[in-house]
């Protein structure tokens, strides 16, 4: 189960078969994952008006990464992305939202809707599984995931709350982390279509072992992460 705000979503009958899209390149929702979205274009200001009032789900997706264009001009989407529950919203006095996501469960683009909305719109299926958040968790290398962590902290001369790390959950730490990550949006895409905590986990050192040691190899010391 899911919850988000005011709403559980335990089943696949608790998830829309269609949702209007948010694309933007570098941003990764997970599922339980927040995610502050700042609104300020005309039509996803309107989209966000519609969406509150029915079931408050927007898909959040990157532009396909090859930068491929539609015969419209609108860049091509890629297939997988994330379903997020709008928890709150404030309005800034100067036009804008500010909005705040709670990830639900990936989905993948089943086909682009022809609509006459000013924003996009799909019809998707759901990565069911997600409604189930442990999934994977019991066999994350968490001492793994802490020490990469670690190293990121440390490179960038950054510095975390591990009381709160330390007591966090797998689930938690590890979508976490990979929504702070600073990598670029391949990378980012790659984490959000590992097919469990495990596996997301494991990129995610991965990813970060990587950089570090060519970031290391750059400058003779202690690599950035860019």
């Amino acid at each position: 189960m899911v919850h988000a705000g005011n709403y559980n979503y335990t089943v696949e009958s608790d998830l829309p078969d269609a949702v209007p899209l948010f694309p933007l390149s570098g941003a990764l929702l997970l599922p339980g994952g927040q995610m502050p979205l700042n609104i300020f274009e005309p039509r996803y200001l309107a989209m966000i008006d519609d969406v509150m009032a029915g079931d408050r789900v927007i898909g959040m997706i990157q532009p396909r990464l090859d930068g491929a264009r539609t015969a419209s001009g609108e860049p091509e989407l890629c297939r997988v992305g994330c379903l997020g529950r709008i928890t709150s919203l404030s309005e800034t006095g100067d036009g804008r939202y500010i909005v705040s996501l709670h990830g639900i469960a990936r989905f993948r683009v089943v086909e682009e809707l022809d609509v006459k909305t000013p924003y996009r719109a799909c019809r998707l299926t759901a990565f069911i599984r997600d409604l189930d958040t442990s999934l994977g968790a019991e066999d994350v290398d968490r001492d793994g995931l802490l020490r990469a962590f670690r190293m990121y902290l440390d490179a960038n001369q950054l510095d975390a709350d591990w009381d709160s790390v330390t007591k966090a959950s797998n689930e938690t730490l590890v979508n976490a982390i990979c929504m702070m990550s600073p990598y670029g949006p391949a990378e980012k895409q790659a984490l959000l279509e590992a097919p469990d905590l495990r596996s997301r986990a494991e990129t995610l050192v991965a990813m970060t072992e990587i950089a570090l040691a060519r970031g290391a190899g750059e400058d003779g010391g202690s690599g950035t992460l860019q």
